[in-house]
């Protein structure tokens, strides 16, 4: 089955030039979803997590599901203000300003073998900054993956442990 086909391009979205590619329709198609899972599942097995790491939002859809299926624990990195009690910052650099991600400052036992996950690697800088966040909460990440990679914007580049996608995007 060619992923490729169950992932919907939506010009001019959120702003005009940008091409979004949309993982709702895969999500929409059991067959096809399930057979993401599955190949995310064994790409990512051979790192021998303890814990998935989902990057909001749509990084909780890939993370959640495959943790369950691979019998980690799952913890989601969250922008600004969303998670209770203490946590742990981390303010990056995005194209168009900054932002911070989150996680609670009890999420890992110290040496948890991580891996990072989000729907979509584009130039790099939210995955980088959710690597360098679970390595602030004492994490050891051994490696990331995402659904979707757009390999012209070398995102891939950014980040320093291993990262694998099920498709890329080289235009």
């Amino acid at each position: 089955m060619d992923i490729k086909d169950h992932i919907r391009t939506i010009p001019d979205f959120p702003k005009p030039g940008i091409l979004f590619y949309d993982i709702s329709t895969l999500l929409a198609h059991p067959d096809a979803w399930q057979v993401a899972m599955g190949r995310m599942a064994k790409m990512i097995s051979r790192w021998q997590p303890d814990v998935l790491v989902g990057i909001e939002s749509r990084g909780f859809l890939v993370a959640a599901p495959l943790a369950l299926k691979l019998g980690c624990g799952f913890v989601m990195a969250r922008k600004k203000a969303k998670l209770p009690g203490k946590i742990i910052s981390h303010k990056y650099k995005l194209e168009y300003g900054t932002d911070t991600i989150e996680i609670q400052d009890d999420a890992f036992t110290p040496g948890s073998k991580v891996v990072v996950l989000d729907d979509l690697l584009a130039t790099g800088g939210t995955m980088n900054a959710a690597i360098s966040l679970c390595n602030k909460a004492g994490a050891e990440v051994v490696g990331s993956a995402a659904i979707v990679e757009l390999s012209f914007l070398s995102g891939r580049k950014h980040i320093d442990v291993p990262f694998d996608s099920l498709i890329a995007y080289d235009e």
